[in-house]
């Protein structure tokens, strides 16, 4: 264990137990002072992550394991055992990654028993600690306006393990540990190198937990009964389109525990171990000086079951580890015939405040087409676009498509490109096709200047029997490799300053926004259901996405059916509408695609429009913080949302609205406690005079507002 003097310079963990309170204050509200590091037990046998708010301690000799993971908001000790640190199949044999055994009783864990556990042989051995500042995930290039620029701070903790065993003995694996500055989290993975001959890495499990449980039941399947609350686990390896995490989740399993005898199920089904791996991954050709890197795991220590205060956490967690995501440029989505409409929504977007033009699906662009004079012309287009500080991009759809029987998803079951992909017939990733499709749209980009990407149907996880894609290996490999294929081409997009939609769970590699949820055949209904349900969309798409996560969708022309009830050309005729429907965006602070050839077709429209973005634009930094739910649109009575942020001088801002037919005067109580406001509120109504409330115990006031028939007011809060 002497290599472990890169450990000397990090505190002694006294210093921690003496000089730092154990009750951090609320860090949703007020930023926590301890900075995240590593501290080493005076008598050498522990490390400990702390930063403030989560608290993980590591037994390192005779060799790693994990000894406690403490929430430090509440209190909550969240482990009852140890487990090994990783587990890893290499050549079809599965091999621990640290451990330590001896323990008994496995519902809780008392530090004193640790000194007597062992090591195992055969194991995965710690030979070395490393700790440093965390590095950038991703060099990010932002080119928009962002409610975040800062790039996270923290530290990393990493043991290196090696095994004396023939078979792996060229075989080096890394298990990293990322501790942010000021929020509960941590970032977990594991990487594998390997020196030696060619090896086949199988099934990786990057976490394993021995968790204590949410519930006891005395009968109950796994399926039956609660998991673990009190962590958030997330990881980037997610897909399926659902516009949401934990149904786009592919890496999350929770298993049940036979060794732990003392549980209360009569037939040990509690699911009480958390492990963390991709699935359908089972072997990854490594060969000589090659490494493996596994899924990130995110590891958010939660201290609540409220709902919003849940999703606040994990809105925190992006903002934090994936800045980009808090880029909300102002965009339209253009229907284009040919240059010219190009231009004249160049000027629009100009003249009224607009800040990105993407040519939407069903226009002239062709990112695809890589020729010469193609590429002359999109840079002209471009250049003229940035000319007048407009960002401009194009949509290029990737799945759902057929391509050809060589280059199409190669069904396992049948062996043949049948209708077996998650749309029906796709292409492979792996395929000719598909490495040339990456290849194109970088080199269009990098030609063009184009700094926006719309990716419809990115890879969404279909796996791929082929034995001759030149991207994969066989069925074995496909999705990994697909999977890295398309990261890598978000890296790119993310590091060269494009701004990526994409309507798949990419965030944690580079991609900006996602779609906030919706049925868009619900687009060709009257305009009157769009208002409503536009607003439904926004409360139930941001308990766990910020504003700027999520674009929604207004049609300026015909989509997905309708009639003329349905759509908003000719835009003067529907002004009332066309603005009542920006202000419910902008007033969120989501994004929605305006897909239509203009923004506006007479002066009057013009004005309405700039006379909203200006709007948007003056309070735009409260309009992108995090979102209140007060009370969802049902039609039936008033409805709306609260912005808050603690850190900014106006800390709420409310947007109400009224859809009856009638004037209404509601008494309205608003949850003020995020806003970091104690003892008094000064409200202001659009342009009326401001008012001074004093909070409740449980910080809260109450107001009396009276809304016109079908109207929306706002009211800001300092």
């Amino acid at each position: 264990m002497s290599a472990i003097t890169s450990l000397a310079q990090q505190p002694d963990f006294a210093i921690w137990s003496n000089t730092i309170s154990k009750t951090p204050p609320d860090w949703l509200v007020k930023p926590v002072s301890a900075r995240a590091a590593v501290y080493k037990s005076a008598d050498g046998k522990d490390v400990v992550l702390y930063n403030g708010l989560v608290k993980r301690t590591f037994r390192i000799t005779p060799n790693v394991a994990c000894t406690g993971y403490e929430n430090m908001s509440n209190g909550q000790q969240l482990l009852r055992a140890v487990n090994p640190e990783a587990k890893v199949t290499i050549n079809n044999v599965l091999y621990n990654v640290g451990g330590l055994y001896g323990q008994q009783e496995k519902a809780y864990l008392l530090p004193g028993w640790v000194n007597h556990f062992t090591g195992a042989t055969g194991n995965f051995h710690v030979n070395e600690i490393t700790a440093n500042i965390i590095k950038p995930r991703l060099n990010w290039q932002c080119k928009t306006w962002a409610y975040n620029k800062k790039q996270p701070t923290g530290v990393e903790l990493v043991f290196h393990y090696a095994n004396n065993l023939p078979v792996v003995k060229d075989v080096r694996i890394a298990v990293h540990y990322e501790l942010y500055d000021g929020i509960p989290l941590i970032v977990k993975w594991v990487e594998i190198t390997n020196s030696g001959n060619a090896c086949t890495i199988g099934k990786v499990v990057n976490e394993t937990l021995a968790l204590v449980e949410e519930e006891s039941a005395v009968v109950g399947t796994p399926e039956q009964m609660k998991k673990q609350h009190g962590i958030y686990v997330e990881t980037n390896y997610a897909f399926n389109n659902a516009m949401r995490y934990d149904i786009s989740d592919q890496t999350t399993h929770w298993q049940t525990d036979s060794t732990y005898t003392s549980q209360v199920n009569y037939n040990y089904q509690t699911p009480c171990v958390l492990e963390v791996y991709p699935e359908k991954v089972t072997g990854v050709v490594l060969g000589k000086g090659e490494s493996f890197k596994s899924v990130r795991t995110h590891e958010l220590l939660m201290d609540s079951y409220d709902r919003e205060r849940r999703g606040l956490m994990i809105r925190k967690m992006y903002t934090t580890v994936a800045p980009w995501t808090t880029q909300n440029p102002i965009f339209m989505h253009l229907v284009s015939r040919n240059d010219d409409e190009v231009l004249n929504a160049v000027n629009q977007c100009a003249a009224t405040g607009y800040e990105a033009l993407i040519l939407s699906f069903g226009s002239h662009c062709n990112m695809e087409d890589t020729a010469a004079d193609n590429i002359a012309k999109w840079k002209k287009l471009a250049d003229y676009a940035h000319s007048k500080q407009i960002l401009i991009g194009s949509y290029s759809l990737f799945s759902s498509r057929r391509i050809s029987d060589e280059d199409d998803v190669i069904d396992p079951v049948s062996g043949k490109p049948d209708a077996a992909a998650f749309f029906g017939h796709a292409p492979c990733m792996g395929s000719k096709w598909g490495l040339a499709y990456l290849g194109k749209l970088k080199y269009f980009m990098a030609g063009t200047g184009f700094n926006i990407f719309e990716n419809d149907g990115p890879y969404p996880g279909d796996v791929c029997a082929s034995t001759t894609h030149p991207g994969h290996k066989s069925l074995d490999d496909s999705q990994w490799k697909q999977m890295e294929l398309q990261k890598d081409l978000y890296h790119w997009c993310n590091e060269n300053g494009i701004y990526v939609n994409a309507p798949d769970w990419y965030f944690m590699d580079g991609t900006n926004k996602i779609a906030i949820g919706y049925r868009e055949v619900n687009f060709s209904l009257p305009r009157e259901n769009q208002k409503l349900l536009n607003r439904q969309n926004i409360y139930d798409g941001t308990w766990e996405k910020t504003p700027s996560m999520g674009w929604g969708f207004v049609p300026l022309t015909k989509y997905q059916g309708g009639g003329a009830e349905a759509v908003l050309e000719p835009l003067s005729e529907h002004l009332e509408d066309y603005e009542q429907l920006m202000v419910q965006y902008y007033g969120a602070g989501v994004q929605a695609c305006y897909r239509g050839p203009r923004l506006y077709d007479t002066e009057q429209t013009r004005q309405a429009v700039v006379k909203t973005i200006n709007w948007y634009k003056k309070y735009r930094d409260i309009l992108n913080a995090d979102i209140i739910h007060l009370r969802r649109a049902d039609g039936r009575d008033w409805d709306g949302i609260m912005h808050v942020n603690p850190q900014l001088a106006i800390k709420g801002f409310v947007m109400l609205y009224n859809p009856l037919k009638q004037t209404i005067t509601r008494n309205i109580q608003l949850p003020l406690y995020y806003t970091g406001l104690s003892y008094v509120a000064i409200v202001q109504q659009e342009d009326k005079s401001p008012a001074s409330y004093k909070l409740s115990r449980n910080h809260t006031i109450d107001l009396t507002v009276t809304l016109k028939p079908e109207s929306y007011t706002w009211l800001t809060i300092q």
